[in-house]
């Protein structure tokens, strides 16, 4: 199992470099393809609708085969996709790669998650949240590698390639180990048991609140902090990376307090201070006070969406979370945005926070996981007789 969980660190990490390297670089990629501003929406929409196609497809495949083998597959084709995103001529090859793109990595986040469920079933004790802090550090790699190539004028394919050529091998060989555990369905579970559809809303509510919340920090904290705080640019890109460290921070100590205070006291934490974050942003009377919001929101919202995925109870449930997702990445920047225009970017905050905050009112949904074993070798299964 400890080979296993290596290898998934690994894929966690692989998925967190190639996310950041696309959506950093979408300037270079429009200009590189001559994407008009109205047409670029609509690109960048198709990604997240596709990945929550692709998601599904998973949770039907995974009846089939295992969610390693999904997994196995899925990654290099995400990153091959990202290889074609820069090496691409015209307008149909582009759209083609990230249709490739959005399928793919519908897949492989849904298959990545089913394997982290799995094994933390199997260790009995939380690990869930580590996974996603190796996908907060790959993003953090991923947009100091963009950074880099932007500073010395590296050319789109071929900063792509660079990565690629270092990255693929190295999935694929932690793939040789990936290890599914006990197979988990909703017609035959071999953990907890499955339950029905509607009574995984609050879980898919959840999810969306938290991606809602993250959409508006990557999207609009940077114009919120030149057009209503009056910072500078260089100030201005500040916020974002932030919020990625202290993601990663409290994704690091986050199975360490699931452990000691259980799911749903982590869950009700992290909402508190993620509604916090976004109060302090929404009445920051400068920028250094909006960017100590934005930090405080990267801890709060950290544990929310790991903790998501672990409340499920079987491979298919974790397929449906994953589609919520791309749902909120999809409704939280326009949301932001619209309100933002109409009112003011000051009340579009008060969104974000209000959204998290529901989350206390779904807190117990994440009770009854196996977060509080004490030695792996208690399995899930376990049932008290009395």
């Amino acid at each position: 199992m400890r080979r296993g969980r290596g290898s998934l660190v690994v894929s966690f990490f692989v998925q967190g470099v190639t996310f950041a390297l696309l959506v950093t670089r979408i300037p270079a990629v429009q200009d590189r393809y001559g994407i008009s501003d109205a047409l670029l929406p609509a690109f960048l929409a198709a990604v997240p609708v596709l990945a929550g196609v692709g998601s599904v497809c998973a949770g039907k495949l995974v009846r089939r085969v295992a969610p390693s083998a999904v997994l196995r597959w899925a990654q290099p084709v995400v990153l091959l996709a990202l290889l074609a995103v820069g090496a691409g001529e015209g307008l149909w090859q582009v759209a083609v790669a990230l249709g490739a793109f959005g399928l793919a990595v519908g897949a492989l986040d849904a298959a990545m998650n089913m394997l982290g469920v799995s094994l933390q079933q199997a260790y009995g004790r939380s690990i869930m949240l580590g996974f996603h802090a190796a996908y907060s550090l790959g993003g953090i790699a991923g947009a100091s590698l963009a950074w880099a190539a932007v500073h010395w004028d590296v050319a789109l394919a071929v900063s792509y390639l660079a990565v690629v050529v270092v990255v693929l091998p190295a999935a694929l060989l932690g793939s040789r180990w990936y290890v599914d555990g006990e197979r988990r369905t909703a017609e035959g579970p071999a953990g907890r048991a499955g339950r029905a559809a509607g009574t995984l809303v609050p879980l898919c509510l959840v999810m969306t609140f938290a991606y809602i919340g993250d959409s508006t920090v990557s999207n609009w904290s940077a114009k919120y902090m030149t057009d209503v705080l009056r910072g500078s640019e260089e100030l201005a890109t500040v916020p974002y990376n932030a919020y990625m460290v202290t993601t990663l921070l409290g994704r690091a100590v986050g199975d360490l307090g699931v452990r000691r205070l259980g799911a749903v006291a982590v869950v009700r934490g992290g909402a508190v201070l993620a509604a916090a974050g976004f109060g302090a942003v929404a009445v920051a009377p400068g920028p250094w006070a909006g960017l100590a919001g934005f930090t405080v929101l990267g801890l709060g919202l950290s544990v929310l969406v790991p903790q998501t995925f672990a409340a499920a109870r079987d491979d298919a449930e974790v397929a449906r979370l994953n589609v919520f997702n791309y749902a909120g990445f999809l409704v939280g920047s326009p949301l932001v945005g619209a309100l933002g225009d109409a009112w003011s970017y000051r009340g579009a905050m008060v969104v974000p926070l209000v959204l998290v905050l529901m989350t206390l009112r779904y807190a117990r949904s994440f009770d009854g996981q196996p977060d509080r074993y004490g030695g792996g070798h208690e399995r899930p299964r376990t049932v008290d007789v009395g």
